[in-house]
């Protein structure tokens, strides 16, 4: 009876088009590649609007997400226009190399035009997050998330001086080990430790002494084998974390498969405000 009554509300229109979105059965998660590479594939994104500008006019973030390592970026934007979103993102990859891939939504900061002649022009590949599933680009909306609550807590105690805090913020991002990696974004892209405040007081309540320096070729050897090491590592942490995700959501989630001809409904689920 009980699975009578299941298969007739699942393949009633009426009951599908007033359900709620959370009723529909999910299908099994499908983990995304894991990428060796540091900035070989990034994701990229527009926090805002903010309710308020800055004093300096600021209203947007332009945000960045490296795949292999999760190193952030963010830059503040006065408007979302092509020609400015351009040119923080060129100013990016002049730090960092320009990508193989770049992940965005299908937004019309990201859509052919200007944008499409840069990664033209630099021999970048754009690979845009399915329509009404902005799951595609969830490394990224991920860090929106997180970046979001720091600037709010900030705003709530001092002014609405967020864009001068902006690089301050990302600094304790990138120092924080990731969950998934075992590293953090900084280790993994300098292949130490980042020396922050709370280690500057460690060391001098201890009464650290630096080690004498080594020569350059020594000092780079050491530095490529401790990235290779710790980019191997990361991989096999990440991809564990993958597996681990997987088996847990997949416990509520089953297999779908389509024919051609068969009729189906679209959910266009309604994206909240950034």
């Amino acid at each position: 009876m009980g699975k009578d009554v299941a298969n007739y509300v699942r393949s009633c229109e009426v009951c599908q088009r007033v359900g709620k979105p959370q009723d529909q059965v999910k299908a099994p998660l499908q983990p995304l590649p894991i990428i060796e590479v540091p900035f070989q594939r990034v994701a990229v994104d527009i926090l805002g609007p903010f309710p308020k500008k800055t004093p300096r006019g600021k209203q947007y973030i332009l945000t960045f997400m490296d795949f292999a390592t999760q190193w952030p970026e963010a830059v503040p934007l006065s408007n979302t226009r092509a020609k400015s979103v351009c040119q923080a993102l060129t100013d990016i990859f002049a730090r960092v190399g320009w990508p193989s891939d770049i992940l965005t939504d299908s937004g019309t900061n990201f859509l052919p035009g200007t944008m499409e002649n840069l990664w033209e022009a630099h021999g970048v590949k754009h690979l845009v997050a399915t329509p009404y599933h902005h799951e595609t680009n969830g490394l990224v909306e991920r860090f929106n998330g997180t970046l979001g609550a720091m600037i709010r807590k900030f705003v709530n105690e001092h002014s609405n001086d967020w864009d001068l805090v902006l690089q301050q913020l990302l600094f304790a991002y990138m120092a924080v080990p990731h969950p998934s990696l075992g590293f953090s974004p900084f280790e993994l892209v300098y292949g130490r430790k980042v020396k922050g405040p709370l280690q500057l007081v460690k060391q001098q309540w201890e009464g650290f002494t630096p080690s004498p320096g080594t020569n350059i070729l020594d000092f780079v050897s050491n530095l490529q084998s401790t990235l290779r090491h710790s980019l191997a590592l990361a991989k096999e942490n990440l991809k564990n974390a993958q597996e681990e995700q997987k088996a847990w959501y997949d416990k509520h989630s089953r297999e779908r498969s389509f024919k051609v001809g068969d009729q189906v409904m679209v959910l266009k689920a309604l994206q909240a405000h950034k």
